[in-house]
């Protein structure tokens, strides 16, 4: 029985949460869908001026050293076949939505959380997470 299988596809019941569902799945996982940009003020513009993550390693980065890496990523990109799943979407405040999904990177499988902010200058990410799935 493989991880997907053993899971339900998570919906929200929110009408309001399931369109946003759609928009903010086209968006993951973040920094890593180029139709949303590929520079480092196309990603600058993406988070919030509070943003942060926290890895799968459990340490906690700064939105600067994000930016960081992600110029050095993009300044030579690798293709990825990674694959996201189990989307699902709850609205935590007014506006302020909890993204949560599954990614599978090759061999290795993460849960992800974002908190996605809509504001008038569109979608800003404030916070992102990964967590390593053991023994599956």
């Amino acid at each position: 029985m493989t991880l997907a299988s053993k899971e339900a596809n998570l919906v929200s019941e929110s009408p309001k949460a399931s369109d946003v569902l759609e928009e903010l799945k086209r968006r993951e996982p973040i920094f890593h869908r180029p139709e949303f940009g590929t520079s480092r003020a196309d990603f600058d513009n993406m988070m919030d001026a509070n943003f942060c993550e926290v890895g799968a390693s459990g340490r906690r980065y700064s939105r600067e050293y994000v930016l960081d890496e992600l110029e050095k990523r993009h300044a030579a990109p690798i293709a990825d076949g990674w694959e996201a799943c189990d989307f699902h979407c709850v609205e935590i405040a007014p506006d302020n939505f909890l993204l949560t999904y599954t990614l599978t990177q090759g061999a290795r499988v993460t849960r992800r959380s974002t908190i996605w902010r809509r504001t008038s200058g569109g979608w800003k990410i404030l916070y992102h997470q990964g967590t390593i799935v053991e023994g599956q």
